[in-house]
């Protein structure tokens, strides 16, 4: 994918700063988490995340996350009225740098869902392919599935939810 041209908004062209501008906000990221972690593809199931975020600030970060070219957007193939969200390939490639802020929050803070960090640090880079191979394999799926969460996500979810796991 072509890199984007700096932006004149942005404060400054220093790389982290790019990321900070795009990524910076607890929502944007709690967002990726959940498409990249839940297979989150809805309007609806972003609003049902544990974090309760509000209506408003949903729709302005998937817009900007759009703009951006972290996600995508195609119409819902079971109700046109509908879309549905996808990780670009450039949202894919922030795997491991969600996977290192989980393992740098589990480090340093008392944090849920310690099976998921567990599996993290036995092989990161497993953990990160299998997200990849996730994400390529919803890409190549025929559009009447790609809506449809795997029945293996809606368990781990159901049993996080039990367990009070995010």
């Amino acid at each position: 994918m072509p890199r984007k041209k700096a932006d004149s908004k942005r404060r400054s062209g220093c790389p982290l700063n790019a990321s900070v501008e795009i990524l910076g906000d607890r929502w944007s990221l709690l967002i990726i988490r959940d498409m990249m972690l839940r297979g989150f593809r809805t309007y609806k199931e972003f609003l049902g995340s544990y974090e309760g975020i509000a209506t408003n600030i949903l729709a302005d970060r998937l817009r900007k996350l759009i703009a951006h070219g972290i996600i995508t957007t195609e119409k819902n193939p079971l109700d046109g009225r509908k879309v549905i969200y996808s990780l670009t390939p450039k949202g894919i490639d922030l795997a491991p740098v969600l996977t290192e802020m989980v393992l740098w929050a589990a480090a340093h803070e008392d944090t849920a869902n310690q099976a998921l960090v567990h599996e993290m640090r036995k092989d990161k880079e497993k953990f990160t392919s299998a997200i990849r191979q996730r994400w390529a394999e919803t890409a190549r799926a025929p559009k009447r599935f790609r809506s449809l969460r795997s029945q293996r996500l809606r368990d781990v979810d159901a049993r996080r939810a039990r367990r009070g796991q995010h």
